[in-house]
């Protein structure tokens, strides 16, 4: 009776339950998330340094980061349509030895060309993060995605306190370059702990790959030590993958545009206020009402170059902002499991625009720390839940491309919130 049993995939890594293989996973690809926040950490460390170095103004510095959003931009479709068409494995392995590669290189940039220029290839490698994002959710039971997502900011959270950190103690004595060729020493961690990671069972069972990924299904189980149900694997083959148009048809357009514009917004939020803060303090632009003589509550100074280097307390400003990243990792929980994700949504999005707002007003130091704390949570909330229910909401055939084009228009944020942040 057994032999007529069949199971798809699904039904598999939910019976299996959560277990060790799970816990390595998800250790694996929240390394990937490091190596993200660090590239992306770097633009706002390293900004004041590039700045007195090649005396390069205002437009010229936020054009750094432009490039490297831009890169992400270039790539993150392209890269979707890679991982739906020949595997998530290969795609975001690929991706993160390209960063490395392109990361060490941007430290021996002759010019300020040269820098944008490298930096703009970090950001098409980086590109594939979320193709690790797509990887781990197909392997995570159903009921575990809304704790686990919100966590995975402890991941951004490690890897900016590392730039920071970083930065704070290797600029003052040995310059940025070799901040950045000591940032990439956790990609080349990444990419040897990569091995113990499978293709996705679920990308394997789309392309007609059924023992393939039933070897995978197999190894799980022994590692959770549990079994997988009875019966045979048996899943629909599906022809038509990684294919743009489907994103667009009747079933998935309303869903799709929608997403679009959330991500542009999620981006744009989190890279807006990651950016502004760091330019805020270096600028000295804060109305601060218990300011020190000199830190001014604006800076006075009209030359193209403005060579202010952080200091420690800038530094430390910018690790207790990165800190609020995870302090509301609970209350994100919360409202995931409890209200849904359409709810945490909008009310997240409404919170984080407010304290927004609120950067305007007059306040003491301590105050506008606070401020920063609780606006850099909220946009990170933001962004764990559109990735959630971005991941949830296509199907596998799909899954890839559909967050290869979000995270695309993510980085078309990504790409305006420096002009807005740093010039303007």
């Amino acid at each position: 009776i057994s032999e007529n049993k069949t199971y798809s995939v699904e039904q598999a890594i939910e019976a299996i339950g959560f277990g060790r293989f799970h816990v390595i996973l998800y250790v694996i690809m929240g390394s990937s998330i490091i190596v993200e926040a660090i590239e992306i950490m770097l633009l706002a460390v390293v900004s004041p340094a590039i700045r007195c170095e090649w005396r390069l103004k205002d437009w010229q510095v936020a054009l750094v980061s432009t490039m490297v959003f831009f890169g992400f931009v270039s790539f993150s479709a392209f890269m979707g349509y890679l991982a739906d068409r020949y595997g998530r494995w290969k795609v975001v392995f690929g991706c993160f030895a390209w960063s490395l590669y392109f990361s060490f290189l941007t430290s021996f940039s002759p010019s300020y060309g040269w820098f944008v220029f490298l930096r703009t290839m970090v950001g098409g490698g980086v590109s594939g993060t979320a193709q690790g994002f797509v990887l781990q959710a197909e392997f995570i039971p159903a009921k575990y995605r809304g704790y686990l997502t919100p966590l995975s900011q402890i991941f951004w959270m490690c890897g900016s306190f590392f730039m920071v950190f970083l930065g704070m103690t290797v600029i003052p004595t040995l310059g940025w370059r070799w901040m950045i060729r000591l940032s990439i020493i956790p990609s080349i961690i990444l990419i040897i702990l990569f091995k113990f990671i499978p293709e996705s069972a679920r990308y394997n069972v789309s392309a007609g790959n059924v023992r393939g990924a039933m070897e995978t299904l197999q190894s799980i189980a022994r590692m959770n030590r549990s079994s997988l149900p009875e019966g045979k694997l048996m899943e629909s083959v599906t022809e038509k993958r990684g294919n743009f148009k489907s994103l667009l048809e009747p079933s998935f357009r309303r869903t799709s545009i929608i997403l679009w514009n959330l991500w542009f917004i999620a981006s744009f939020s989190y890279y807006g206020a990651v950016l502004g803060s760091s330019e805020l303090l270096e600028r000295n632009l804060l109305c601060v009402t218990d300011s020190a003589p000199h830190t001014g509550v604006l800076h006075s100074d009209d030359t193209p170059c403005y060579c202010k280097p952080f200091g420690q307390s800038d530094y430390h400003t910018m690790l207790i902002s990165t800190l609020g990243e995870v302090a509301l990792i609970p209350l994100n929980m919360i409202l995931l499991n409890i209200c849904g994700r359409r709810f945490c949504l909008g009310f997240l999005m409404m919170s984080s625009g407010i304290f927004f707002l609120l950067l305007n007003i007059c306040t003491t130091a301590l105050g506008f720390t606070a401020l920063f704390f609780i606006l850099r949570a909220l946009v990170a909330m933001v962004f764990n839940t559109v990735y959630l229910y971005t991941a949830e909401v296509y199907p596998t055939t799909v899954r890839a491309i559909g967050m290869g084009f979000c995270t695309c228009f993510s980085r078309v944020g990504g790409m305006v919130a420096p002009f807005i942040a740093q010039v303007l």
